[in-house]
């Protein structure tokens, strides 16, 4: 994988998060074997799941603005 830019390297997507994942030197030896993105993935740890924005606004407080009733 030498004079490979950053951009070309394979990726994988990790069976835990379902992120995307490039391949590292260090995996080099093993990269066929390789199935998670880190340890915690691979331990099987939750994952915290960004909500989408739609019901991010509906959980925010409404902000307080002209015509409230405080």
């Amino acid at each position: 994988m030498r004079g490979v830019k950053k951009a070309n390297l394979p990726t994988k997507i990790c069976l835990h998060c379902g992120r995307d994942f490039a391949w590292r030197k260090k995996w080099a030896r093993d990269w066929d074997h390789v199935q998670y993105c880190s340890d915690a993935c691979r331990k099987g740890r939750p994952v915290p799941v960004p909500l989408p924005v739609q019901n991010a606004k509906s959980i925010l407080p409404k902000p307080k603005g002209v015509g409230s009733s405080y």
